[in-house]
């Protein structure tokens, strides 16, 4: 299975992921040298995440116009350089590993620039990663989809939650600033690989083709997913799982210092159960997919979802912690190398980047909601409740939610459905 282009394309995808694990640690520790105030924390994750909502339209047209391996590139290499500048912020805010919060005079300058980094570092993931998706059918045999798929979600993990969060908690302890400098090279590694790989990936068009207004394209893609019930559901349904998650995570960090009591090294520590969880889930989703039905597996991947935030909002124990999120993590990996290879399977070629990023305007748009939903919740609840209870409530709210989702699940997505879908596109 393994070709020299999805092995480029692999060990792209684990540089990227490193670089976004190092970067799930020392952005939001920043933040916190910043100000102790949890809105203006969640506004870090918040500016990072709005580009799913305010950019995945467009985007899906510029996917399907352009070379798909050039744009992974660009954004790497683009999400490489914003990351160099954050660097430079860090340098001229901080002055020694340890400090309390940075001076106020520099704070607010600093959190600005922050701010920006992480919207323009949103757009450019929103790029990436839609662009890699719709890449991989083209880069490896339809019948390889699930089991590359299951290899992709399976490194992402590994990278994103195993290797890099410990990774940063270390280099943290040495200088912040050598953290954002070490995100970046292994960014511009990811770009060079991208860089490396053979071939055009640019969608067929006909011989007849007349190029339209892009609105027009949008329009298309639009009209295509609403038109497809399965996928929309699924879309709608992604949508609200991922509110609630980033609901619970706009303040995790603060979560992890005052509740579970732990440091940089401490949290990145805690966020390796994630990865654990997901390199189970990733070995296990194919045999799964073989031996159980679509629908089944997605009941119960929304099922521990739950179970994991509720858990979670619960303890003030790092281990029970880590073992909630390495449950929650491998029911996220089965749940997106099923979903995933059905839209990969379902979706045309050439409708492909518009239509994905259709799927997860619904899906990932809810994020940075969920996250402004998160900051305000803890910022309001702790003037009644406390500042504990106050960051306990949105894991537990978020698991009220997903099990809310369950119920649409198991009425709304059922095996006919799925197994009509995959037919149809066979036929």
């Amino acid at each position: 299975m393994i070709n020299s282009n999805f092995f480029k394309l692999f060990l792209a995808s684990a540089a990227s992921n490193l670089g976004d694990g190092i970067a799930l640690i020392a952005f939001p520790w920043f933040a916190s040298l910043l100000t102790r105030d949890p809105f203006l924390i969640a506004l870090v994750p918040l500016f990072g995440r709005a580009p799913w909502l305010l950019f995945s339209l467009p985007a899906g047209v510029i996917i399907d116009r352009v070379d798909r391996r050039r744009l992974i590139f660009m954004t790497d290499i683009a999400r490489a350089a914003l990351t160099l500048l954050v660097c430079g912020v860090v340098l001229a805010s901080v002055n020694e590993v340890g400090a309390d919060l940075v001076a106020a005079e520099h704070s607010i300058a600093a959190l600005g620039v922050l701010y920006a980094c992480a919207l323009l570092l949103g757009i450019a993931e929103v790029l990436r990663d839609n662009a890699a998706q719709t890449i991989l059918p083209s880069v490896v045999p339809s019948v390889q989809l699930e089991n590359a798929n299951s290899k992709l979600a399976t490194v992402e993990l590994v990278m994103n939650s195993l290797c890099g969060p410990p990774l940063a908690g270390f280099l943290i302890a040495l200088s912040l600033g050598l953290a954002f400098a070490v995100n970046a090279g292994v960014l511009f590694l990811a770009a060079l690989l991208v860089f490396l790989i053979a071939g055009q990936y640019r969608t067929t068009k006909a011989d007849d083709y007349v190029p339209v207004h892009w609105v027009v394209d949008l329009k298309e893609g639009l009209g295509w997913l609403f038109g497809h019930t399965l996928l929309r559901d699924l879309a709608l349904l992604l949508g609200l799982t991922n509110g609630a998650y980033m609901m619970s995570l706009a303040t995790q960090v603060l979560f992890a210092q005052e509740i579970l009591g732990l440091d940089a090294a401490g949290f990145g520590l805690l966020l390796t159960g994630a990865a654990f969880g997901g390199v189970i889930g990733g070995f296990a989703a194919p045999h799964l997919a073989k031996n159980f039905r679509s629908a089944t597996l997605l009941r119960v991947s929304l099922l521990l979802f739950a179970t994991e935030s509720i858990i979670f909002g619960l303890t003030s124990h790092p281990i029970i912690a880590w073992f909630t999120l390495f449950l929650g993590s491998a029911a996220g990996i089965v749940w997106n190398v099923i979903t995933v290879t059905l839209r990969q399977t379902i979706i045309p070629d050439r409708l492909m980047g518009r239509v994905n990023s259709v799927y997860r305007f619904f899906g990932w748009g809810m994020m940075p909601v969920g996250t402004f939903v998160g900051g305000v919740l803890v910022s309001v609840a702790q003037l009644s409740i406390g500042r504990e209870w106050a960051l306990r409530i949105p894991h537990l709210l978020a698991g009220a939610l997903m099990l809310g989702g369950l119920v649409v699940l198991f009425y709304r997505l059922t095996h006919r459905k799925i197994d009509a879908a995959r037919a149809n596109a066979k036929a």
